[in-house]
């Protein structure tokens, strides 16, 4: 059986109402802005026949369970999450190397949200989690991703090793972010069929994930700080391997 969900945030809504316009029933907006990106929502959803409702602050509040920057929509069930199938289908398309970003024990939503929105923007071909012991997709990850949520295919498998081991068979090097590494990220090849793999903060790439790496890299550190946010670290690995594809 279907069900609704609350979406909030700017860029989330305006993710849906330019790629999931049919899956918006109501959006709500708060008075008292008139601020161009409001105003946006409200002439975007007009053309498309949404329906749009301004409430002050405190009946919004009421509706969303974090930051809203004013905007909430009320929309149908929203399919983001997709399985091993979807990712094969995926895979079987591409007509170039594929760019894929694995999280092992990402658990934090906002730090899961941060990567999306990274990924999206270094053109990754999808995002990879594991169904257990990862943050999953939710509003919180959604708001934060600004928009990438609703775009980028977002991936959660049974066995995160075994999807390791598929995506070596065919072809794609599988390659682990670890702060011990000897490798430098900036002294690795990364133009081809690739997923970068990383870690949660702290406790890094657990020990069969660390296994199945066909190799591990470190970013260079010169200050005293021993460790980067994992969203950080996606950043730097991920425009690494953009900028040396457009080159």
């Amino acid at each position: 059986m279907s069900s609704n969900e609350w979406v909030f945030g700017i860029h989330a809504i305006n993710a849906l109402l330019k790629h999931r316009p049919e899956a918006i029933l109501q959006i709500y907006l708060q008075s008292g802005r008139l601020d161009e990106r409001i105003s946006e929502i409200t002439d975007h959803a007009n053309s498309l026949g949404i329906p749009v409702e301004v409430m002050d602050k405190k009946e919004l509040d009421k509706k969303a369970n974090g930051s809203h920057q004013g905007a909430v929509a009320f929309c149908k069930e929203i399919k983001l999450e997709y399985n091993e199938s979807y990712l094969e289908e995926l895979l079987n398309k591409l007509e170039r190397p594929p760019l894929l970003l694995v999280l092992d024990g990402v658990t934090d939503p906002h730090n899961l949200g941060a990567c999306l929105r990274s990924a999206e923007a270094a053109g990754v071909d999808a995002v990879i989690v594991a169904k257990d012991k990862s943050a999953l997709m939710n509003a919180t990850v959604r708001k934060v991703a600004s928009g990438a949520a609703e775009i980028i295919p977002f991936i959660v498998v049974t066995n995160l090793v075994r999807c390791l081991q598929q995506l070596q068979k065919r072809g794609i090097w599988v390659m682990g972010a670890a702060g011990e590494a000897d490798k430098s990220v900036y002294n690795t090849d990364l133009k081809g069929a690739l997923a970068l793999v990383l870690g949660a903060e702290g406790s890094g790439l657990r020990r069969l994930t660390r296994e199945t790496c066909d190799e591990l890299l470190s970013i260079p550190m010169q200050g005293e700080t021993s460790s980067l946010n994992v969203s950080v670290s996606a950043g730097v690995f991920l425009f690494e391997a953009l900028r040396q594809r457009l080159v």
